[in-house]
This record gives C-alpha cells, sequence and structure tokens, in this order.
C-alpha cells in the first residue's frame, strides 16, 4: 500500500482497519456470541473509535424485527415496556422524568415505524407490543485508537483511559496502536491504567490483522456504580487543587450501553461512505471482503476529511453513469454504497 503523506497511514485508515480486523478476527467471551463493530460512538461526553459489541444470537435476530434504524432513549422506553394486551398508555408505561407529551409522541413515532400497535379507544391512546424487545447485548468493548504515541498523545490518551475505567460504561478498554519493533513496545511505558488492553497493529499491510495482545485487560464493574471524573488536578507541582468527581448511577450506565447498542446496530463501521464522495469518478473500494475506500487520483487511502467535494481532485460522475444504468444502476457510487450497506446488513443478520 502507498503511504500517506510523511509515510505515515492516516489515523482514519488504521481506524478502518481495526474495525475490518475487529469483525473478522475478534474471539468474544462466549463462543456462541455474534460480533458487530461500529465506529465514533459514545455518548455525549465521550466518543470511542471504535466499538465491538458482543451478542446473543438469538436475541440478535429477534432486534431485527424492530427494524435497521436505530431506536433512539425515548422509542426504547415505549418499546421495552409495551404490554401484550391493549392498555392506556400513561398506565402501561412506567413513569418517565420529563412530561408526558413527549411519551405520547414517541407511542405515536413507535407505531408509525410499525415496532409496536396503537389505537384511540374513548379518547385514549392505547398500545400493545408486537414483539418483546430482546436482550440481545452481552458485553460493550471499547478500543481507542492512537497508531503513533508521542508524548502529547499518550497524555492525552493516559486521561481518557482513566476516565474510561473510572466509569465503567464499556466491559473492556483496549488501546490499539502500532507495533515499533522493540523490546519493549513504547506503550506498556506509558501511565495508561493497568485495566487497559494494549493491541499492537503492524504498520502496514495484511499483517495488520493479527496484532498482538501486548497487554489483557481487566473485565470492568459495567452492573455497579461508576466514578464520572469531572475535574482533576494539573500537572504542576504546586497545584494542588482538588478532583471533582460524580457516581453514575448503575441504571444509568444500562440505559447509555444500550443506547450506544443501537446506534452501533444502525450504522455499523461501513458508514464512511455517508460522509465521503463516492460518487467520484476516482473514488474506489479495494478488498471487497473489507472493502476500504481508495482514491485513484492521490492512489492511496483517503482520510474522510479529503474525501469531499472541496477536494481539487474532486471529479463528479458522468451524468450519463447515472441516467442510463451503465455500468450499473445509479452509477459506480451508488453501488459502491449499495455494497457497503449490504455488508453492514448482513453483519446485523
Amino acid at each position: 500500500m502507498t503511504g500517506h503523506a510523511g509515510g505515515r497511514e492516516p489515523e482514519f485508515t488504521f481506524e478502518l482497519r481495526v474495525c475490518r480486523w475487529a469483525e473478522r478476527a475478534w474471539e468474544p467471551a462466549r463462543d456462541d456470541s455474534s460480533v458487530l463493530v461500529a465506529r465514533q460512538l459514545g455518548t455525549r461526553d465521550r466518543r470511542w473509535d471504535t466499538i465491538v459489541l458482543e451478542c446473543d444470537p438469538v436475541g440478535l435476530e429477534t432486534r431485527a424485527c424492530f427494524g435497521s434504524e436505530r431506536l433512539d432513549s425515548d422509542l426504547l422506553h415505549v418499546v421495552r415496556n409495551a404490554p401484550r394486551e391493549w392498555s392506556w398508555y400513561r398506565e402501561a408505561l412506567p413513569e418517565p422524568d420529563y412530561p408526558w407529551r413527549y411519551v405520547r409522541e414517541a407511542v405515536h413515532r413507535a407505531a408509525d415505524r410499525g415496532v409496536v400497535d396503537s389505537r384511540k379507544r374513548d379518547g385514549r391512546i392505547e398500545l400493545r407490543r408486537r414483539w418483546r424487545y430482546p436482550d440481545w447485548v452481552r458485553r460493550v468493548i471499547a478500543v481507542e485508537n492512537k497508531p503513533d504515541l508521542d508524548a502529547s498523545a499518550a497524555r492525552a490518551l493516559a486521561d481518557q483511559t482513566e476516565r474510561d475505567v473510572a466509569l465503567g460504561l464499556a466491559d473492556e478498554v483496549w488501546v490499539a496502536t502500532r507495533r515499533t519493533g522493540e523490546s519493549v513496545e513504547p506503550a506498556l511505558l506509558e501511565r495508561l491504567p493497568v485495566e487497559a488492553g494494549i493491541l499492537a497493529f503492524d504498520r502496514e499491510g495484511p499483517a495488520l490483522d493479527t496484532p498482538e495482545v501486548v497487554w489483557h485487560p481487566r473485565s470492568l464493574a459495567v452492573s455497579s456504580p461508576g466514578t464520572r471524573i469531572l475535574d482533576r488536578p494539573g500537572t504542576g507541582e504546586h497545584d494542588r487543587s482538588a478532583a471533582r468527581f460524580e457516581y453514575a448511577d448503575p441504571a444509568w450506565k444500562a440505559e447509555k450501553r444500550l443506547e450506544i447498542a443501537e446506534r452501533a446496530y444502525e450504522r455499523g463501521w461501513r458508514s464512511y461512505a455517508d460522509t465521503m464522495r463516492p460518487d467520484c469518478r476516482h473514488f474506489e473500494l479495494r478488498d471487497p471482503a473489507g472493502p476500504m475506500p481508495w482514491c485513484g487520483a492521490k492512489d492511496r487511502s483517503p482520510t474522510d476529511r479529503e474525501c469531499s467535494g472541496s477536494c481539487p481532485e474532486f471529479s463528479p460522475e458522468p451524468p450519463a453513469w447515472r441516467t442510463r444504468g451503465w455500468p450499473i444502476e445509479g452509477g459506480p457510487g451508488k453501488g459502491q454504497k449499495r455494497l457497503l450497506d449490504r455488508q453492514r446488513r448482513r453483519q446485523r443478520e
């Protein structure tokens, strides 16, 4: 593979390769688990580069009944508590911590999507479930991708992983980096929490799909209260300020884990095509089994920021490609998007 400017593969491409490896080779805690992989997901305060879900296969199959789009927190409140028999929604659903009018709106949205049944009787909105929402997520794995660990990146990474470990939202926290070939990998010498695992990938090429586990992670207590670090003393010698933190309730953690899983179910890791320009004549997909974006003009894999309409090399597909159904209906760009969507759908199934 031709390297990026400066001889280094961009972090975006490294991230996609880590996702591809996880989808192909991740070994879950239980052999009968199905694995789903997504990227750039998390909470309002923290976004992880890669998310690996270990799923119950039967539960995952049942989850498909609710459609390919995610169920947000309001919809989850409805579908998880919808009764078997017709019932007034205010009697059927638990008391929310927000106004009931939002619950009523969520009931209508759920009915419009076909995931619950609803009707109006005697001036009241009633609902009943169509399927029981399954317990389909077994474990949530968070991976932070830092291919090049210089000093500043290592300091930021140490702070992030300490916060991840303290909160305990994911079952495991990993750091993926590039192998340096030194007798002791530099990542081991950084001040990363011992609970975080470390994966060392080869710098380029097929061997990237066979990383070395440099450090095994510890399982985090996801069902126990977590600690959300709000502020901490600086590293200066004279900084004596106190750390500030708050506790995260296990119920809150469980809800957030499920919301993250729902977003991962919808998006997957191939959604990069939604923010890039596959309608450019230079855009290609290489290695269809684990498709990676490629720019024919740059002769390398582009970053998601580079592959945009503002790129100097951007060249739209000729209109005839899209209007005459050549070489495939809708043009090559549409075809590549369909390919990525089919593979994403196959992973969910």
